[in-house]
């Protein structure tokens, strides 16, 4: 597995209120009590109306070459349907992938570097045209192109020749590694064994794009639909988008969809307060909307919790990232392992969850795969502190580090106020760590800065602030980008910040991405994250919570494991 590219490790790391960003167990509308899908109203949900969507950033880029989305994303997966796609069901089944264009999940070949896919029948345009296997071909070779650029990385990565192609406006030939033998056969020829391309399959460069109707950089103004939504309508990239039905999209081709709602009305660039009391009044249109992109506060939320009604519209999810500490163990004194495990112990998860706006927001970690069967969750503690951190044991720690009187240390964290990597939670350890006997000065960043600085190799502190959110619900995305010594990148982004570059561990990484066995892959990178944490080159923290409102007239909302937040595609309004 590859680490993301540049943009969604930006987002990763200074991001907590995203999506793809965006966490535990009590997933659905909180009066739901149930953990499968739920109605926010007791009438069924029926087709019919206009969900409007209140966002803060705007939903730029539209092609699906240039998206760089989770499970096919929110609002995009409404228009470009893929090959695999996420299950739209509550909870941990909504981080199965399942079939969208394809029959299937794919056939790999003995050692998983080819897969094969058959497309399902009648699949069509919103001009009524069939969708073949060129077309998916077609949209997965655009992505390539420079002008296209922003999308996952991975296909460059994985796919044979893949790395020195320029994408079809400049070569025609198209890319040999894969083959369209019939118009529903797609077969993908890989650089090594991939046991998790059905996720990556879920990405939204491989959404068809008809090539007589490829306009290059400006297809984003009006892709062509494959999915139940068509775009009549975008506004100032993406600030103001209006979808309407695809009649020719089928429901017998498509599970995973409901599509209820006649019209999408999406509108960014709102400020968040804005949104949440715009939601909270659900008056006129806003009562049939919701937000893809913001959460309550904390502030917001304990104003929320004592109004019972309002309580009854907040929908709790999960999405799988993990809040923790970073280590440089390049920079003195934390090139000490015993330093690393002295602030391990001594650090407070109570109070550091309570600066994190509290633990309807935060939940502790102790391991730095997300508390989710997906990710292969192993339970350990390697350094435990109990709730509050134990300072006598970090001092017992420290003095066998040779600093039997203590040290001052700096923590660099980010300026802008995201309850992760802010200033609050940097507080909470400088105070926590004290007891410990250790006096920690704190430097903040602005937030470009922050991160500029920190996922460089040449400028990383030596003791900052992280997190990271997995491209899909799998240990892969998650443990290879940062402890994977062979991704360590010595000019741009570098995500492995602990430096690790063990070869066990590398080559556990690599037998791992063979299985395509889902679980048996699963149960061993909770295996091998349970032996990473052993080197203490990270603290987890946290795992955040999203809670988010909707409106008063949104129906049948139901909120995944692999988002977080309430599914789009089965939202009703009627």
């Amino acid at each position: 597995m590859r680490q993301p590219s540049a943009i969604s490790r930006r987002v990763a790391a200074a991001v907590v209120v995203l999506v793809v960003g965006s966490s535990v167990a009590a997933c659905g509308p909180k009066e739901s009590g149930s953990d499968a899908g739920s109605t926010a109203s007791s009438s069924a949900p029926a087709k019919g109306g206009t969900l409007s969507v209140l966002n803060r950033a705007p939903q730029v880029n539209f092609d699906p070459a240039r998206l760089y989305t989770s499970g096919g994303g929110a609002v995009p997966s409404l228009v470009f349907r893929t090959l695999t796609t996420r299950n739209r069901e509550a909870g941990a089944a909504g981080s199965e992938v399942v079939p969208d264009l394809a029959t299937d999940l794919g056939t790999p070949s003995e050692n998983a570097t080819v897969w094969t896919y058959t497309l399902k029948e009648g699949l069509k345009y919103e001009d009524g045209t069939a969708i073949t296997s060129a077309d998916v071909k077609y949209g997965i070779e655009r992505s390539f192109a420079a002008e296209l650029s922003g999308g996952a990385p991975y296909l460059r990565d994985w796919l044979v020749g893949g790395a020195d192609y320029e994408g079809p406006y400049k070569d025609k030939k198209g890319l040999a590694s894969i083959e369209t033998p019939d118009d529903r056969t797609i077969v993908f020829h890989l650089n090594k064994p991939e046991g998790e391309f059905p996720y990556l399959a879920t990405q939204t460069q491989t959404t068809p794009v008809p090539q007589a109707k490829d306009t290059g950089a400006t297809y984003e103004n009006h892709p062509v639909s494959s999915g139940p939504y068509k775009v009549v309508s975008n506004e100032g990239d993406g600030e103001h988008l209006v979808l309407e039905r695809n009649t020719y999209w089928s429901e017998k081709t498509d599970s995973e969809r409901k599509a209820y709602p006649d019209k999408i009305d999406v509108r960014s660039g709102l400020d968040p307060a804005v949104i949440n009391q715009r939601l909270s009044a659900s008056r006129g249109a806003d009562a049939t909307a919701i937000t893809t992109d913001t959460n309550l506060g904390p502030a917001e939320l304990a104003k929320v919790t004592g109004d019972k009604a309002l309580a009854a519209r907040v929908g709790e999810g999960h999405f799988g990232y993990t809040n923790y500490i970073a280590f440089n163990p390049k920079v003195k004194p934390f090139d000490n392992p015993k330093v690393r495990q002295a602030i391990s112990y001594a650090v407070n998860r109570t109070s550091v969850i309570n600066a994190a706006g509290g633990s309807a927001l935060a939940e502790p970690a102790t391991t730095f795969l997300p508390e989710q069967k997906s990710f292969g969750y192993t339970a350990y503690d390697a350094f435990p502190s109990g709730a509050t951190g134990d300072a006598a044991k970090a001092k017992e720690v420290l003095k066998e580090a040779g600093y039997p009187n203590g040290l001052t240390v700096t923590l660099t964290h980010d300026n802008e106020k995201n309850f992760a990597t802010s200033p609050e939670v940097a507080t909470a350890i400088q105070e926590a760590l004290k007891k410990a006997g250790i006096t920690v000065e704190l430097k903040g960043l602005e937030d470009n800065a922050y991160s500029e600085t920190a996922y460089n190799v040449k400028t990383e502190p030596g003791f900052f602030l992280a997190g990271w959110g997995a491209d899909w619900p799998s240990g892969g995305p998650f443990l290879a980008p940062i402890f994977d010594g062979r991704q360590i990148v010595e000019n741009g982004y570098n995500f492995n910040t602990g430096r690790l570059d063990d070869a066990s561990v590398n080559k556990e990484i690599d037998e791992i991405n063979e299985l395509t066995d889902l679980d048996a892959a699963a149960a061993r990178w909770g295996a091998l994250d349970k032996k990473i944490g052993e080197q203490a080159l990270t603290v987890p923290l946290f795992h955040p919570v999203y809670q988010r409102l909707y409106g008063a007239d949104v129906k049948n909302v139901v909120i995944s494991d692999w988002t977080g937040v309430l599914d789009i595609a089965l939202v009703a309004v009627k």
